[in-house]
């Protein structure tokens, strides 16, 4: 019986020392997102941007597309492989790849002209629509919803 408390006293110290280090590693990556969040809100600029094409593209993919290849340098090695939501718009006279967030990207409109925020090359927001109002984004279902659903799809399948 000694040994399985010692065992279960060398787990608890080993997971009490990983929540301390996940603790100071969890205040530092805080820290650092407060400054780049600050930085960016210093860089906000309004444009005024005709968006050609969108779409989510690997990181090496989009330096291809024309993203700076300092994107991609970095680029945590852990986030190479995700996805971005890369917009490809003409601002002014130049055809310009931009990355969009993620409530931007959905509701952002193609073959369009926009009143974006962007800071640098990052579009933080979308203010107008040029011809009509800025669009909603469209809800997601949940998980549930969308198995009721093909259920439902499948159910009218068969009785056709």
């Amino acid at each position: 019986m000694s040994t399985f408390l010692n065992i279960l006293l060398v787990i608890l110290v080993i997971l009490a020392i990983a929540f301390v280090i996940l603790y100071f590693v969890g205040r530092k990556l805080e820290k650092q997102q407060y400054e780049s969040q600050q930085a960016m809100e210093m860089a906000k600029q309004t444009i005024s941007m005709l968006v050609i094409d969108k779409k989510r593209m690997k990181i090496r993919d989009a330096v291809a597309a024309g993203l700076p290849e300092a994107v991609y340098q970095q680029t945590p090695w852990y986030l190479k492989w995700a996805k971005l939501p890369v917009v490809k718009a003409k601002v002014g006279p130049k055809v310009l790849a931009m990355v969009a967030d993620e409530g931007v990207f959905a509701v952002l409109p193609v073959k369009k002209e926009c009143k974006v925020v962007v800071s640098g090359i990052y579009i933080c927001e979308i203010k107008s629509v040029r011809g009509g109002t800025i669009p909603q984004a469209p809800k997601k279902k949940g998980f549930f919803a969308n198995i009721a659903s093909r259920f439902r799809k499948e159910k009218d399948e068969k009785h056709k």
